[in-house]
């Protein structure tokens, strides 16, 4: 791995995190991977909707796809949202193809939601979000940047 980076993000509120989607989302370039890791409901899927806000995409596409795995979304950057939580695991995302969706992020940017669930299908250079339940409205969020480039994704991205 060529470089890597860390930033720790206490989110006081919904709308807190879902500017610390937007304003990731505004740095975000082609071939991004978005890893999000967390217990269910504790914001996976609103930072997602800020994230896709800050790449463009119009907020009445971005639902999180648990029913059908996939959402494609065009904004400034093509996304493709990946929501994990109803598969067992690796085995099962070979099954269905997502290592094929995982091996052609090119032009797009990928958001992968319960990314927990196939960590060796990932790849090396991707942004890791872990969150962590503080209290009702409060969530940590562990952000490390992981290959070129991505290290700079996350200089000044705590301030709002």
């Amino acid at each position: 791995m060529d470089s890597l980076a860390r930033l720790t993000v206490i989110s006081r509120s919904p709308a807190a995190t879902a500017s610390l989607g937007r304003r990731l989302g505004r740095r975000l370039r082609a071939g991004s991977v978005v890893a999000l890791t967390g217990e269910l409901g504790c914001g996976k899927t609103l930072l997602t909707r800020g994230i896709c806000q800050g790449l463009e995409v119009p907020p009445r596409q971005v639902n999180s796809p648990t029913f059908v795995l996939v959402n494609e979304y065009r904004g400034r950057l093509p996304v493709c949202h990946l929501d994990l939580y109803r598969l067992g695991g690796e085995a099962d995302a070979v099954e269905l193809g997502i290592s094929d969706y995982l091996a052609h992020t090119g032009a797009g940017v990928m958001i992968v939601e319960w990314a927990e669930k196939i960590p060796s299908l990932l790849p090396e250079a991707r942004l890791d979000v872990a969150f962590e339940v503080i209290a009702e409205r409060q969530r940590r969020l562990d952000i490390t940047a992981s290959g070129e480039g991505f290290a700079g994704i996350l200089e000044g991205l705590g301030r709002p």
